[in-house]
């Protein structure tokens, strides 16, 4: 009998809670239904190397619903928000959602906008056009508002060239330590061969086209190590790797 009586008063209490929270949400649905947007919140995801300022995508969004502000929350199209801002190409993804605030003065309507920006590996620069492109190929404009270190390329750059022999190399470079801090420029001379500049030591590397990159910077790591480690980095004014399973290195007169 006391078991039933415990498990009677326990649907009890789970059923006025229900009922309660019920009641609660229907009346706050009641007092929110009709309020308005008021404002517009940018955020960010971490600490971005490119970043468009806040005031740039604020009017991107009002340009995506012109009659955002004033207007009530649930008549707002977040997701049409979201594809606008999307359509940028320095934004990688977009995420809007529609939030009620209260204050002291009651309710307010927000619409808060997320932002994820592309993230640069290399920057092209030609005779025609400068741009950045990310690490899937996603080319995107550059601007006097940001900018970003990487490798800088050069030349007699196609974006179809940048795109499937170039951006492979400069991955690969990116994610290696030395190389990384190493290789800070390449130019594309007009039959697609690579000169690279180098930081440290005042030589030019003839590094051919863009295939074999592995095995052409591991080729140029053991010279470095075998020849360069014990004598000056000065000593040669040109490495040439472009002929297959070999290196050149010129001497300086």
């Amino acid at each position: 009998m006391k078991r039933k009586i415990k498990i009677l008063a326990h649907i009890t209490a789970w059923i006025l809670f229900v009922a309660i929270v019920t009641v609660t949400l229907a009346f706050t649905w009641a007092e929110t239904a009709s309020v308005k947007c008021d404002a517009i919140e940018v955020n960010f995801y971490g600490d971005e190397t490119i970043r468009l300022s806040r005031q740039e995508i604020t009017r991107m969004v009002k340009a995506a619903d012109k009659e955002l502000i004033g207007k009530k929350l649930r008549e707002i199209n977040a997701e049409e928000i979201e594809k606008e801002v999307g359509k940028h190409n320095t934004i990688l993804k977009a995420d809007a959602y529609k939030m009620v605030v209260r204050d002291t003065t009651g309710y307010k309507g927000v619409l808060a906008v997320k932002v994820r920006h592309r993230t640069p590996v290399m920057r092209v620069i030609t005779p025609d056009v400068s741009y950045y492109m990310d690490a899937e190929g996603a080319r995107f404009p550059t601007s006097t508002r940001y900018s970003a270190n990487v490798v800088l390329v050069t030349g007699n750059v196609s974006e179809e060239l940048a795109r499937e022999s170039l951006l492979p190399l400069v991955r690969f470079v990116s994610g290696h330590d030395f190389w990384q801090a190493q290789i800070k420029q390449i130019h594309v001379d007009r039959n697609e061969e690579l000169l690279m500049t180098p930081l440290v030591g005042n030589q030019l590397i003839e590094f051919g086209t863009a295939e074999d990159y592995r095995k052409k910077l591991r080729n140029l790591m053991a010279f470095y190590e075998q020849v360069l480690a014990s004598k000056n980095w000065d000593r040669y004014e040109r490495i040439s790797l472009k002929y297959r399973n070999q290196i050149i290195a010129k001497k300086r007169d």
